[in-house]
């Protein structure tokens, strides 16, 4: 088996439908190259972190699913091997500089294209039928819950740089995400890494319509041991003039136990709340 086939063969392999001398092949292949075990890993991971996120009966998603998730990629990466036979060399290079390297960046391009390339075909074809409304109403539904799950995992994993990756994802779901609100909220009370902390508060900035994000955003400043982080929550609370926040802000201003350039940022943003 070599590197194409194995890359062709990795959504099988994970979803446990390839027969034992298939997998058999998978696995000797993998042992010997250290590319494709490296994307087999992350592919792995994506996968087990998306089992790890519990069902709700708010927003449980669909049984198909994970079946879509892998009929998706699988058909994407067919099709970049046919358009192959096609395209002019230079075409081909041009792509590989920008395509991504890790899976799940290529599934979420991926994923892109495949809207791009439905909404075409929806507009070019005859006046749309109420048919055609409901296909292109469960595929964005779809879509949102593909990025809600993977949103929600990465932001469980033990690495840093994996729920860094989450904060980014979560600029991609609706503002009206409530389960991904509460876990960038989480994010930035809880995280161990301050990077990450900082990262989900600007997160929050397309949240900021929400009361349940404005009040979040509030409650979190006094529980913020970082220098870092309360000042970056400050000018959050300014720049969507939170005027709420003024008790907050005025604990902060007065409190010895914080910083002192944090205490003076405070009362600069008393004066701007004003």
């Amino acid at each position: 088996m070599n590197c194409e086939l194995s890359k062709q063969t990795m959504p099988e392999y994970w979803a446990g439908s390839l027969g034992e001398a298939e997998r058999v092949q998978f696995e000797v292949h993998l042992s010997e190259c250290a590319e494709c075990r490296l994307e087999a890993e992350d592919l792995s991971k994506l996968w087990r972190g998306i089992g790890l996120i519990p069902a709700t009966e708010t927003a449980e998603p669909s049984r198909e699913l994970r079946a879509r998730f892998y009929q998706s990629l699988g058909a994407y990466q067919a099709g970049l091997e046919e358009s192959k036979k096609f395209a002019r060399p230079s075409l081909v290079e041009t792509m590989k500089g920008w395509w991504p390297k890790q899976p799940m960046m290529q599934f979420a391009t991926a994923m892109a294209m495949l809207v791009v390339g439905v909404g075409a075909g929806w507009f070019a074809r005859s006046p749309a039928v109420k048919t055609e409304d409901n296909e292109m109403a469960r595929l964005r539904t779809e879509v949102g819950s593909m990025k809600q799950l993977v949103t929600l995992s990465l932001l469980q994993q033990q690495s840093a740089s994996d729920r860094l990756r989450g904060v980014s994802w979560a600029y991609r779901v609706e503002q009206s995400d409530t389960e991904v609100l509460s876990a960038l909220l989480t994010t930035v009370n809880q995280d161990q890494s301050v990077n990450v902390r900082l990262a989900a508060v600007d997160a929050l900035r397309p949240f900021a319509g929400s009361p349940v994000a404005r009040k979040g955003i509030v409650q979190s400043l006094t529980r913020q041991e970082s220098p870092m982080v309360q000042a970056a929550l400050i000018d959050l609370i300014v720049e969507i003039k939170e005027k709420p926040a003024r008790q907050s802000l005025e604990m902060v201003s007065a409190g010895e136990k914080f910083n002192p350039a944090i205490r003076e940022r405070a009362k600069k943003a008393l004066t701007e709340l004003q």
